[in-house]
């Protein structure tokens, strides 16, 4: 199987959207598509997610992943050691 979460995003921007958009993203492996970013999710943190959105940024496939409010980025981003 291969990985699709390579690696949380730690941008400025990315903090900023974790705190108010109920948002994180990641770098996600570039063949995986938007159901199996939010099952990986899903798996991964027990969270649930409301909706997925991709962008491929400098070469690197980038997955913005809203969650729903009963699930707070912020909880993930403590896990990851992002804040």
């Amino acid at each position: 199987m291969k990985k699709i979460l390579l690696y949380p995003l730690t941008t400025e921007k990315s903090i900023r959207m974790i705190e108010i958009e109920n948002k994180i993203t990641f770098v996600v492996n570039r063949k995986a598509g938007k159901v199996e970013i939010a099952k990986a999710i899903t798996e991964n943190f027990k969270s649930k997610v409301k909706e997925v959105n991709v962008q491929i940024i400098n070469n690197k496939k980038v997955a913005f992943i809203r969650l729903k409010p009963e699930t707070p980025a912020i909880d993930i981003a403590t896990k990851l050691g992002i804040i």
